[in-house]
C-alpha cells in the first residue's frame, strides 16, 4: 500500500501533506496536555520501531503475491490513536528514507491512507463493536480499517490519474480483503496474550 514517489503528481502530493501538517498540529495541541509525556514518548519509540520492523516483513501468501501486515490497527488498540499516528509516521518515514517503502513526497498521502485513516477507523469501530463483544470489535475493527484504508488508497490513483476505478476494485480489494481477514485474527491472539502477560498495557486512552 505503500506508494512510491512519482504516482502521485506534485501538486496533488502538496495537497496531502498540507493536510499531514494539518493534523500534526492537532496531533502535537492534544499531546502537549499529555501528563504521562516521557512515558508515552517511549511508547511512540517502541511502536514506531514495531510497525517499521514488523510491516516489512514480507510473508509468502496462497494469493502468488508476497504480504505485510499493516500492524497500524493492533499499535492503535493498545497505545490509542494519537499516540498510534505519531508512531506510524515515524514508521512510515522511516520505511521510505531506508527501505524504500513509499517516499518523501508521497508520504503524505500514505500516512493519510495507512495513519489517520486506519487509525480513526479502528478506534471508532472498536468502540462501537466493543459494545457487543470484545472479540468481534478486535476483528471487525482491523478489517474494516484496512478496507476504508484501501478506498481511500483507491481515490487517491483515480485522482492521480494512475489507474482507473475498475482496475484497481479488482486488483486492490480482494488482496487487502485478504490481509485484513487475516490481520484480524491474529490481533485478537495478540491482545489475548497482551491481556494475560501484560494488561497494563491496555490502559484506555
Amino acid at each position: 500500500m505503500h506508494l512510491p514517489d512519482g504516482i502521485i503528481p506534485l501538486d496533488q502530493s502538496i495537497i496531502y501533506w498540507v493536510i499531514t501538517i494539518l493534523i500534526f498540529i492537532f496531533i502535537f495541541y492534544k499531546f502537549s496536555k499529555d501528563e504521562n509525556k516521557e512515558k508515552d514518548i517511549v511508547k511512540i519509540a517502541v511502536f514506531a520501531v514495531c510497525c517499521f520492523i514488523l510491516s516489512a516483513i514480507q510473508v509468502p501468501s496462497p494469493l502468488g503475491i508476497p504480504i505485510h501486515f499493516f500492524m497500524v490497527p493492533i499499535i492503535t488498540l493498545i497505545i490509542g490513536p494519537i499516540l498510534a499516528l505519531m508512531a506510524v509516521f515515524i514508521s512510515l518515514l522511516g520505511q521510505a528514507l531506508m527501505l524504500g517503502m513509499g517516499g518523501i513526497t508521497s508520504l503524505g498521502a500514505n500516512f493519510l491512507v495507512m495513519g489517520v485513516v486506519i487509525t480513526i477507523t479502528t478506534y471508532v469501530f472498536y468502540r462501537i463493536f466493543s459494545e457487543i463483544n470484545e472479540n468481534l470489535a478486535i476483528f471487525l475493527s482491523t478489517l474494516i480499517s484496512i478496507m476504508f484504508a484501501t478506498f481511500t488508497q483507491v481515490l487517491e490513483l483515480i485522482l492521480s490519474g494512475a489507474m482507473n476505478f475498475e482496475g484497481l476494485l479488482a486488483s486492490l480489494i480482494p488482496f487487502y480483503l485478504f490481509i485484513g481477514i487475516i490481520e484480524g485474527f491474529f490481533n485478537i491472539l495478540i491482545i489475548k496474550a497482551i491481556k494475560s502477560l501484560k494488561p497494563e498495557l491496555l490502559e484506555k486512552k
